[in-house]
């Protein structure tokens, strides 16, 4: 007997996301650059469990944890416990809980740490860099 149902829709596509050295360290449920961002450090916010109003969205980090750290604000302090590559150890997310990731109401995306397109640089990844000064000493 065969199942002639039609598959369900169930929300927004999965897409893929790769660290700028190419390794696979994200896979979420729509577009990234279509989440909201965070005003302090422009991170992408994934809503990792459901308010009464909002669902969670899907995702999964291939990322490991790094250090924890405290961070000094205005108005207090913030614990923010990272989210690296585990490949080239670049820093992709962080979360105020310890692991594992989703642990947390949010999870942030650094910007520009993922590219969806393997093997390219995303425009924004160097965003907010001052430019190397190179002093040359030819004494």
């Amino acid at each position: 007997m065969s199942d002639t149902r039609k598959p369900q829709a169930s929300g927004a596509a999965l897409r893929s996301y790769y660290c700028l050295c190419g390794d696979f360290v994200l896979v979420l449920q729509g577009k990234l650059d279509r989440l909201p961002q965070r005003k302090t450090d422009g991170a992408y916010i994934i809503r990792t469990q459901p308010s009464p109003s909002i669902p969670a969205r899907k995702f999964k980090l291939a990322a490991v944890p790094s250090e924890r750290i405290l961070l000094e604000r205005v108005g207090g302090t913030e614990i923010r416990q990272g989210f690296v590559c585990s490949r080239c150890r670049t820093p992709i997310a962080y979360q105020t809980t310890p692991p594992p990731a989703g642990n947390a109401p949010f999870l942030y995306i650094l910007k520009g740490a993922v590219t969806e397109t393997q093997g390219q640089i995303p425009p924004d990844a160097f965003e907010g860099e001052r430019a190397a000064v190179v002093v040359s000493n030819l004494a």
